[in-house]
């Protein structure tokens, strides 16, 4: 059931380095600043002094840990606040000025972007947005330099411009909420410059998704979309109808890169290695490599972030030959990734993955044991995982979107065996049908295969009656479908311990599944959540 007792010991510290991070995106530089020297300070003074009172070691090596990255998060959320804040970007922001700014395109062109006379200034309202690495600003007669991530709208202006490229445009710049992962907004007009095209690397990148994007265009509606999602997170094709069909049934991980992926990818590489009987430290070299590629691939978003990272973990493990530990490597990724990018701490995406994984580490384990008394061991494994994500998960998309899928764990469970073809075969169809034509719309047919299975299984599951029940959105709805969810993961722990009452035991087993699969038992809570 378990590889033995669990090491929570950086839990305390990736939760204290993700609040502080969570409050100080929002706080002036100069405070942080402070914040952090007293921590530091301070906190050495502490240790020592608990130290030579007799301390044990291992509980002053965890509270020195726990404030060390409370400090390391100050520091760098006092950093980049001062980067961002300061200069003529900072200023031209709260004037909400029209300046000019020069950046790199880091995010995928998205939207229709409108051609004619109207898409110039003054023109209906944008359809096109993207996010600009803003390097130089240009506004009231000043000019300077940035350093910060700007969301981009605009028209028929971006057609055309890759991912990478280094641009000049103009617009006018807005303020966004403070916390927000972006600096500003800008509403842009007028011609896109294009001063120098994508790195090496970028151009190598887009060559691959572009081949991937050839390979797959002769493909049914669904599979086109799919097939791309699925390897390198390309959602452009999608059809609507599909699209609101998988976020229904609880399907849009399929497009979204993140840990299954790379845990797919990962293992089949490590499968390979180990029959070639490689050392582990070739091993771990490929795996950590194939990783690197992939975040290339997809392009860096939270969820691919923290999943490559969480990989990365895994190959240190493997490299020194000892089994890699999910929650310390969990808690290593968190802390990791907020000091480099605090506002990652305000991300839904990046909140989502990371509770997920530790849903699924924490619990499908014991779901699994459990169920596996009731039921075969395949479907027992097969169930845990969407039970164990669902239900850490429903509680914090519920604040978002106020309904529950009611679907999502049998859809996912019908889904699951389909994704592993859709995604190798995909990734594979990446690599070779660029110089290799044939065998890319190959690869491109058996995954257009297996994503006609996804497909269809969102469309069933969204057109099945009560697919999606309304849900309170405040905080008591989330805290009523986690009290909801957890009895019922409660009775299933609770059924399959019960060795010889089996009757009992099956009854608490078939009522706590009922209440995750079904949609009858949610009606109740349903209204007595209703809005007068």
């Amino acid at each position: 059931m378990s590889d033995g007792p669990l090491d929570l010991r950086l839990v305390p510290a990736a939760a204290a380095g993700w609040l502080v991070c969570g409050l100080g995106i929002a706080a002036p530089a100069s405070r942080l600043s402070a914040a952090a020297a007293v921590v530091l300070v301070v906190g050495l003074m502490v240790v020592v002094g608990l130290m030579v009172a007799g301390l044990p070691r291992g509980a002053g090596g965890s509270i020195l840990l726990l404030l060390a990255v409370v400090a390391a998060a100050l520091a760098s959320c006092a950093a980049q606040v001062a980067v961002r804040d300061g200069g003529i970007l900072g200023s031209a922001l709260r004037e909400r000025a029209v300046a000019t700014v020069e950046g790199t395109v880091a995010a995928e062109v998205v939207g229709a972007p409108s051609v004619g006379p109207g898409s110039g200034h003054g023109s209906a309202p944008a359809r096109v947005r993207t996010v600009l690495a803003v390097q130089r600003v240009a506004a009231h007669g000043h000019a300077g330099t940035a350093s910060a991530p700007v969301m981009v709208t605009g028209g028929a202006e971006w057609a055309g411009v890759e991912y990478g490229s280094r641009v000049r445009v103009s617009g006018r710049l807005a303020p966004v909420p403070a916390g927000d992962a972006m600096e500003g907004a800008l509403t842009t007009w007028g011609p896109v410059e294009v001063l120098d095209g994508p790195g090496q690397i970028d151009a190598a990148v887009d060559a691959l998704r572009s081949s991937l994007m050839a390979a797959s265009d002769h493909l049914p509606p669904d599979g086109r979309g799919l097939v791309p999602g699925a390897a390198i997170g390309d959602v452009s094709r999608v059809p609507d109808d599909l699209t609101a069909a998988m976020r229904t049934v609880g399907l849009t991980h399929v497009t979204a890169v993140s840990g299954s992926h790379f845990a797919l990818l990962a293992g089949a590489v490590l499968s390979v290695t180990g029959a070639l009987r490689l050392p582990r430290a070739a091993r771990a070299g490929v795996t950590t490599l194939t990783i690197g590629a992939l975040v290339l691939l997809v392009h860096p978003q939270p969820s691919v972030v923290r999943a490559a990272v969480m990989g990365v973990v895994g190959c240190i493990g493997l490299l020194v030959g000892r089994r890699a530990k999910a929650v310390s490597g969990l808690c290593v990724a968190v802390i990791l990734l907020l000091v480099l990018d605090p506002w990652l701490s305000r991300s839904l995406g990046f909140v989502l993955s990371v509770v997920a994984t530790a849903a699924i580490v924490l619990l499908g384990p014991r779901l699994a044991h459990a169920l596996a008394r009731w039921l075969p061991r395949w479907l027992a494994d097969g169930l845990a995982v969407p039970v164990a994500a669902q239900v850490a998960c429903a509680p914090v998309v519920v604040l978002i979107s106020p309904a529950v899928s009611i679907y999502a764990i049998p859809a996912n469970l019908l889904a699951a065996p389909a994704l592993v073809p859709t995604t190798l075969l995909g990734v594979a169809a990446t690599l070779v049908a660029g110089w290799w034509p044939a065998a890319g719309r190959l690869l491109c047919n058996g995954a257009g295969a297996a994503a006609w299975w996804v497909a269809s299984v969102a469309r069933t599951g969204a057109a099945m009656p009560g697919a999606t029940l309304p849900w309170h959105d405040h905080l008591l709805g989330a805290v009523a479908l986690l009290a909801l969810d957890a009895a019922a993961v409660v009775a299933l722990l609770g059924g399959g311990r019960l060795r010889r009452e089996r009757r009992p035991g099956l009854l608490l087993v078939t009522a706590a599944l009922a209440v995750l699969l079904l949609p009858g038992s949610r009606f109740l809570l349903v209204a007595l959540l209703a809005r007068a």
